[in-house]
C-alpha cells in the first residue's frame, strides 16, 4: 500500500493506553468506527461489505509500533524503505471500485505493508499479493500469517511481472504507480475483469479504473492522485523524471483548462490532487460572494465548508533535494469570507508546505500565515529553510477543517540561491 497522502488531521485523537494489548484493541476498535463513519463513508464509499471490512481490519498491525497513535487517521504513514501505507480512504475506495465478489481471485500489487490484502481477504475467495520491497514483503507475510489471513498468498518480487502461474484474475489492484500499465498485468486480467491502477509521472498521476474488453483495456479516469512509484522493470522504463533541483508548483495560477482532460469530474484541477470541498471558479461566478475578483484572473480555486472539522483542501507533491536547494519562497494570494476555526484552533485556512526525507518521514510543515474572518485578496509569502534531508515536498492549500469560504490563486514555490 503506497499512496503518499500527507497528514490531514482528523477530528479525534487515538489515545495510547499502555497496560496491555486488550486496551489497545478496545481503543482502536472505537477509533476504526469513527474513521469509517466520519472519513471513509462521508468521503463517498458506500459498499456495505467494504465498510465492514474496513471496520474489522486492524490497520495498526501493519505499521511500525511508533506510529500506532496515528494508525486510524486518514493519512499515509511511513513503513520503512521509502514506502508508505495507503490512507484508509484510498484503500476503501480502490477496493469498492473493483466490486469484489465472494468467488473472486484478486491480484494485489503493493510496496510492503499487507494492509490492502488484509482488507480484501474477507471480501473475495483468494488474494495473491506481490510486495515489491523485499524486507517489507517478508514482514508483511509474517503479519498476514500471524493474523490468520489464510486466503492471502504472498510473493516478494517485481510487480511488473504479475503472477502468471495463477492467472487469470477477476480483478487487479495496483497500489504503486508505473508510468504506463505493464503488459503482463493486462494479459493476466480475465476478460471482463477490472483493474484499478495509478498511472503517470512521479508526482502527476491519475487513478484509472480499467475493464478488459476483447483483450484490451477500456479506461475510466477516476481522480488525480499521488502514489509511490513502482520498482523493478516498470520504474526502470520510466521516461520522464522530475528535477529535484528546480522544484515548482504546477498550475499554481489555476489557468490550465480542465476541459478535454482525462478526468471527467467538473471540479478537476490539473496538477492538484486529493481535493475535498472545493470548486474551480471563473471570475464572473466568483464575484457573487464578496468583492471583485483579482484583476486579470480567469480562474481561481474556492474552498467552502459549513461543518467544523470536515476536510476542505487541495494538495500537490513535488521533488525537492535539500542538499541542493537550501531555501525556498512560497507565496500565494488568498481571500476569505466569514472564516472561523474548526474543531481545533489550528483548523483554519492556510498555504503550507511539508518536507519529507528519502524514507518519506515527515520533516515538518510550514505555512505563510493563517486566516480568519473576512478579507479581500492579499498576497502572502514566506522564505523557509529547507532541511538538508529533504527529498520530497507537498504543497497544501485549503480550509483544513475551518468553516466559511477561502479563495486561493497564484501559488508559487521558488528555490533561492
Amino acid at each position: 500500500m503506497s499512496v503518499v497522502q500527507p497528514v490531514v488531521w482528523l477530528g479525534f485523537i487515538v489515545a495510547l493506553i499502555l497496560p496491555g494489548d486488550a486496551a489497545f484493541a478496545d481503543e482502536f476498535a472505537e477509533a476504526r468506527e469513527r474513521l469509517v463513519r466520519d472519513r471513509v463513508q462521508t468521503a463517498g464509499v458506500k459498499n456495505p461489505r467494504v465498510l465492514e471490512a474496513m471496520l474489522k481490519t486492524p490497520r495498526h498491525e501493519f505499521i511500525p509500533k511508533q506510529y500506532w497513535d496515528r494508525a486510524y487517521f486518514d493519512m499515509a504513514l511511513p513503513i520503512g524503505d521509502a514506502q508508505t501505507i495507503s490512507s484508509p480512504f484510498i484503500v476503501a475506495s480502490m477496493t469498492e471500485a473493483i466490486e469484489p465478489q465472494p468467488t473472486d481471485k484478486v491480484l494485489e500489487i503493493g510496496t510492503g505493508s499487507g494492509y490492502q490484502a488484509a482488507v480484501l481477504s474477507p471480501l473475495v475467495a483468494d488474494v495473491y499479493t506481490i510486495e515489491i520491497v523485499e524486507a517489507l514483503g517478508k514482514q508483511a507475510e509474517k503479519d498476514l500469517n500471524r493474523l490468520d489471513y489464510k486466503n492471502v498468498h504472498v510473493r516478494v518480487g517485481d510487480g511488473f511481472k504479475g503472477w502468471p502461474e495463477v492467472a487469470p484474475f477477476d480483478s487487479i489492484i495496483v497500489t504503486c504507480s508505473p508510468e504506463s500499465v505493464p503488459q503482463p498485468l493486462i494479459d493476466q486480467l480475465r476478460e471482463g475483469g477490472r483493474m484499478i491502477i495509478p498511472v503517470g509521472e512521479r508526482y502527476q498521476q491519475t487513478l484509472y479504473l480499467m475493464t478488459k474488453e476483447k483483450g484490451k483495456l477500456v479506461q475510466k479516469a477516476l481522480q488525480p492522485t499521488l502514489f509511490v512509484p513502482m520498482t523493478g522493470s516498470a520504474e526502470a522504463a520510466r521516461v520522464k523524471l522530475p528535477n529535484p533541483e528546480k522544484p515548482e508548483v504546477l498550475n499554481g495560477d489555476f489557468e490550465a483548462d480542465p476541459r478535454g482532460t482525462v478526468i471527467e469530474e467538473a471540479n478537476y484541477v490539473p496538477g492538484w490532487y486529493y481535493g475535498r470541498q472545493f470548486r474551480l471558479v471563473e471570475p464572473s461566478k466568483g464575484s457573487q460572494s464578496q468583492g471583485k475578483p483579482s484583476p486579470g484572473d480567469s480562474r481561481f480555486v474556492r474552498f467552502e465548508n459549513d461543518l467544523a472539522g470536515r476536510d476542505s483542501h487541495l494538495l500537490q507533491g513535488l521533488a525537492l533535494d535539500g542538499r541542493v536547494v537550501s531555501r525556498v519562497r512560497i507565496s500565494g494570494r488568498i481571500r476569505t469570507e466569514n472564516v472561523e476555526a474548526g474543531i481545533r484552533p489550528d483548523q483554519i485556512p492556510t498555504l503550507a508546505i511539508s518536507f519529507y526525507d528519502d524514507q518519506r518521514r515527515d520533516l515538518g510543515t510550514y505555512w505563510t500565515n493563517t486566516y480568519r474572518g473576512t478579507r479581500d485578496w492579499k498576497t502572502d509569502s514566506k522564505t523557509l529553510r529547507v532541511p538538508p534531508q529533504t527529498r520530497e515536498a507537498i504543497v497544501r492549500i485549503g480550509l483544513f477543517g475551518g468553516t466559511g469560504v477561502a479563495d486561493f490563486d497564484d501559488i508559487l514555490l521558488e528555490p533561492l540561491k
